[in-house]
């Protein structure tokens, strides 16, 4: 069963899922070369603490931190550590906020500094993948018309869409129902009902799809160790378009 919103639900969403944008915009104007992934996550938790919500990731299934912070050939669910940015790194940063129950879930890759064109055209071709999914998130679609055009462009780029890890349901939970991969045939899966709420997350790598988890029991890489790239955001199914939650409508 997948679990559709109220309207009061849904504006509990809208509200944690602005505060998710407004960190994660704010994330990305701090970032520069010589800080270290845990130097992010520290300014994260204070921004979480002044807003005055919290991150469901802490402590999920034993995670220790706030945010996901991934970099280069991390595909997702980098641990910040003493690692330090440098000039021409991609940086993943995963985040969800906790608002009065509901969440709300969101990633960004942003870039350092001046990458490599084909860093530069992956970063581009996985946020352009997610909003020509999220085009599909409409009332009487059917999931897997999200994954197709997910597929569609980056197929067209000549870029790989991870296979083991998932977009899915957000709402009461972190992770809700469906759990669908983003690749897959049109006019399959269930039928898509208003406010049902999706957290849509291509996962994207320059070289081949499969990825290796690391003695860590959290990060995962790429298999060949070439760069991946992650968007994501939380929406709402609606009747003629879906509604992002989590994007700064600036």
């Amino acid at each position: 069963m997948i679990p559709i919103k109220t309207d009061k639900e849904l504006q509990l969403m809208r509200t944690g899922g602005k505060i998710l944008s407004e960190i994660l915009s704010e994330t990305g104007e701090l970032l520069e070369e010589g800080m270290t992934t845990l130097d992010i996550e520290m300014r994260i938790r204070k921004m979480l603490r002044n807003k005055r919500v919290k991150s469901p990731f802490f402590g999920y299934r034993g995670y220790p931190s706030a945010s996901c912070i991934s970099v280069n050939e991390e595909v997702v669910h980098g641990i910040p550590s003493k690692k330090i940015i440098k000039n021409g790194d991609i940086v993943s940063v995963d985040l969800g906020v906790t608002y009065k129950g509901y969440n709300t879930d969101a990633a960004r890759t942003f870039i350092v500094g001046i990458c490599d064109e084909e860093s530069s055209k992956l970063v581009s071709a996985t946020r352009e993948a997610f909003f020509a999914g999220a085009k599909m998130a409409v009332e009487g679609n059917c999931l897997y018309d999200i994954s197709s055009e997910i597929e569609r462009v980056i197929s067209a780029r000549n870029f790989t869409l991870v296979r083991e890890f998932v977009s899915h349901g957000v709402g009461r939970e972190l992770h809700e129902e469906p759990f669908f991969v983003n690749f897959g045939k049109k006019n399959t899966g269930p039928k898509l009902k208003k406010n049902m709420t999706l957290a849509i997350e291509p996962m994207v790598n320059a070289g081949v799809y499969n990825v290796r988890i690391l003695e860590d029991g959290w990060t995962a890489v790429t298999a060949d160790r070439k760069r991946s790239a992650h968007y994501e955001n939380t929406v709402a199914v609606k009747e003629n378009e879906c509604e992002i939650l989590t994007e700064n409508k600036e």
